[in-house]
């Protein structure tokens, strides 16, 4: 009977990072994917990397800070491995915040001021008498990311189960030997769940009495609708612009993100057309010129949330079973560190960082 040493439920990108982080360290690793590797939030994601104080928890924001750090280096390995692209830009992003930020940060703002004036950074943006702040952050096109850490994964001899539905976590002796699937079961000495939005669907069930135990793992999906437009001009657009009614997020091939919703409507995908029509309306309305824009796609795709906005970092209560999920909008950004920490916490060593605030057992106290 063949048996791993971790095996990772769900194949994005939190999923494929750590399965590459634990083969570095000579695990071996099976990662089962309810569907295709990569294609549910992280696909749908915009890859913006925003590690700013205005929108992070402050106790996220060392982990936030540590992994945007991390992100040259994350993405250099994974091109030189997959010996793919992965558009990963440094642009920056140009952001208009609320009233509500204007008067509660106007320190930070002031700290973060255009370097220039806005007509002469973005020449086609609409110069508002809105404040508007320069950031330093980076911007990676998620899509090409996860195809670049399959890949690479692939190659470093991780194995994937796909289109195998994982329904329970085994568990013997009090502690977790494997998965059960639709299909099949797994065995392995540690499983750790980063099923995303699907992480709380996921039962442990005791295999000698077939009772299945409660969903240890509380996340929810939150919907969220983006659509993709073509530029007239590849380079028409530069920055990252952020306001508070929508974000536009180019890509050096000439394609433009604008998004998105935050929807609480289940597992439902599907998009609406006058929600995509007002997201292409409120684009415009920043960049006159995207009246020309093609629209090339638009899609829905569910971000992972959980009771207290902050993901779930850590050991289960169940001895061998461990979470890394419930990422929210921050899931591409925290990739590398959430890989890093539960490298770390899965053999037993001290992360660098304090997880106590993401642990799952602040659920069940």
């Amino acid at each position: 009977m063949k048996t791993w040493d971790v095996i990772i439920i769900g194949g994005g990108i939190i999923g494929l990072s750590l399965s590459i982080a634990l083969r570095k360290r000579g695990a071996t690793v099976l990662v089962v994917e309810r569907g295709e590797p990569g294609r549910e939030a992280s696909h749908a994601a915009g890859g913006m990397l925003v590690d700013c104080p205005l929108e992070t928890p402050d106790v996220l924001q060392p982990l936030a800070t540590a992994s945007a750090r991390m992100y040259p280096e994350f993405v250099h390995e994974l091109k030189l491995e997959s010996g793919m692209k992965v558009d990963l830009r440094d642009q920056g992003t140009i952001s208009f915040p609320s009233l509500e930020h204007a008067q509660r940060d106007a320190e930070f703002l002031a700290k973060h001021s255009l370097p220039a004036p806005q007509s002469q950074i973005e020449p086609e943006l609409l110069d508002s008498q809105n404040l508007a702040v320069y950031l330093k952050e980076r911007s990676v096109d998620p899509r090409a990311l996860v195809a670049a850490a399959w890949k690479t994964a692939k190659h470093r001899g991780v194995d994937f189960s796909s289109g195998d539905k994982v329904t329970a976590v085994a568990i013997a002796g009090g502690r977790a030997t494997g998965v059960i699937t639709t299909k099949t079961a797994f065995h392995a000495a540690k499983v750790v769940n980063c099923a995303g939005a699907w992480a709380g669907q996921i039962a442990s069930e005791q295999i000698t009495s077939g009772q299945i135990g409660p969903h240890p793992i509380p996340t929810r999906p939150v919907k969220g609708q983006m659509l993709c437009l073509v530029m007239p001009e590849r380079e028409l657009i530069r920055h990252v612009i952020r306001s508070p009614h929508v974000y536009l997020i180019p890509r050096s091939d000439g394609r433009l993100l604008v998004g998105a919703t935050v929807e609480e409507a289940g597992f439902d995908k599907r998009t609406d057309t006058a929600t995509i029509q007002r997201l292409h309306k409120s684009a415009i309305e920043l960049v006159p010129k995207l009246a020309d824009a093609k629209i090339l796609e638009d899609w829905a795709g569910l971000r992972p949330a959980t009771p207290d906005a902050l993901p779930i970092l850590g050991a289960t209560a169940i001895p061998g079973y461990y979470a890394a999920t419930g990422h929210f909008r921050d899931g591409i950004l925290l990739a590398p560190i959430t890989a890093e920490v539960m490298t770390a916490v899965i053999e037993g060593r001290t992360p660098e960082h304090d997880l106590t605030a993401f642990s799952p057992a602040r659920f069940h106290s």
